[in-house]
């Protein structure tokens, strides 16, 4: 099949791409590359490894050149994940909004006056969890704001009160009832956890995750979005990332985008995740989220990064991270422009909801699936659902899940790992 090109305007203006059924032959674009950034790009298609002083050379590519860098990734997409892209049907469990931290783009954190109640109970749990159930969701992501009871008075008490020492003590209850009156597999991101607290929840979640954002110390500055969110300060992330591996469980991160930090940032990030991985073998996805700014936040006026930029953070991930990692970008932030992001190496469109919206991010409703199968295999690609947990952590890493988690796994699942009925179960 035909791929579809990017082009981009000669004055780089906004909206700068449009897609053409043009041919792109295997190495057109790549051989437009500066001498240099050839270089990198043919050692990385010929599966060698690139220092980090070559990696960062990649930021150097021009906006005329991005078309070479979605090539090259592609390809190396290709080789690890075929024709297959995968979203995991779910539910989205808001546990508490109530949170220590203050980042200056959030809008799901809020205040004991604020929020509606301080948490869901876990009555609330089970309803929006059997609801999905009914609607085919395999997955029940649990999102929550970090150690509340640390800040607020009023939820050290509620928790207290019901026999909980803490918030995630509270978390790993409500994903066992989960686990014990519905067939959906928890995933939760809570945050930074010590390493207890992450042994208790490796046996009620089939995966974890916790968002690395950036290691750029300068947005940890007065006036900057991490300021007053001390969780998100780069050494407290990259523990919780190695801990994870430590503890062999498969998890999830990624890059915030857009909010203050420079490319060099956002190579030095990826980077950090692959030497994370390469030690461990725990990294089973990494998102690249795009900032987007939200009504009442010091961030409202900050402005969104731009197409071309997103590509490009997408497309180095994929070049740095290699064939076997899996890449998601979230479709909904990307309402108009997300098919675009196929051609630039990602194999997966994250949690995609029935029911619930995406809460971090109101504002931003997923595509339907019917809309997302029609694009993805506008591209000649497959679209497959699959569970929180992706096949090879389950089928080929026996160490990393559970041993009284696999029977739920198993149910659910096809002879290649995927959710059992396809996409023809949602569509």
């Amino acid at each position: 099949m035909t791929l579809p090109s990017i082009h981009i305007s000669p004055d780089h203006s906004s909206p700068i791409y449009t897609i053409t059924q043009g041919n792109l032959t295997k190495g057109d674009s790549i051989s437009r590359l500066d001498s240099t950034l050839q270089l990198v790009v043919h050692k990385l298609l010929e599966g060698r490894d690139v220092d980090f002083t070559e990696a960062c050379l990649l930021e150097k590519a021009t906006p005329s050149e991005l078309p070479g860098l979605c090539e090259a990734s592609r390809h190396i997409r290709d080789i690890g994940k075929g024709s297959t892209i995968s979203f995991s049907p779910k539910v989205f469990i808001p546990l508490t909004h109530l949170c220590r931290d203050f980042c200056d783009y959030c809008t799901f954190r809020q205040s004991p006056t604020e929020a509606s109640s301080l948490f869901l109970s876990p009555e609330q749990v089970l309803t929006i969890a059997k609801a999905g159930q009914k609607l085919g969701c395999t997955e029940a992501l649990f999102t929550l704001g970090e150690r509340p009871e640390q800040r607020y008075p009023e939820a050290k008490a509620w928790l207290q009160k019901r026999g909980f020492k803490s918030t995630l003590d509270y978390l790993t209850f409500v994903c066992s009832l989960v686990l014990n009156e519905t067939t959906l597999l928890p995933h939760s991101n809570p945050g930074t956890m010590s390493r207890i607290e992450m042994s208790n929840l490796k046996e009620v979640n089939v995966s974890l995750g916790v968002m690395l954002e950036t290691l750029s110390l300068n947005l940890t500055k007065p006036g900057q979005p991490h300021h007053r969110a001390p969780s998100k300060w780069p050494n407290v992330r990259r523990k919780t990332l190695d801990l994870a591996g430590r503890l062999k469980i498969p998890f999830t991160t990624g890059i915030l985008t857009g909010i203050g930090e420079s490319k060099i940032d956002r190579i030095e990030a990826l980077w950090a995740i692959k030497q994370s991985n390469k030690t461990y073998g725990h990294i089973q996805e990494v998102i690249i989220q795009n900032f987007q700014a939200k009504k009442s936040t010091p961030m409202a006026h900050h402005p969104n990064p731009p197409l071309h930029d997103t590509l490009w953070t997408t497309a180095v991930a994929r070049l740095i991270l290699g064939p076997d990692i899996n890449i998601q970008v979230p479709p909904n932030l990307n309402s108009k422009t997300y098919p675009l992001f196929l051609l630039a190496g990602i194999n997966d469109w994250g949690g995609i909801s029935p029911l619930t919206k995406d809460f971090v991010n109101p504002e931003s409703p997923w595509p339907t699936l019917a809309t997302l199968n029609k694009e993805t295999t506008a591209y000649g690609l497959n679209l497959k659902p699959r569970l929180p947990i992706y096949p090879e952590y389950f089928m080929n890493k026996h160490d990393f899940v559970s041993s009284s988690l696999r029977s739920n796994i198993s149910r659910l699942v096809d002879t290649d790992g995927f959710v059992k009925g396809g996409i023809n179960r949602y569509v």
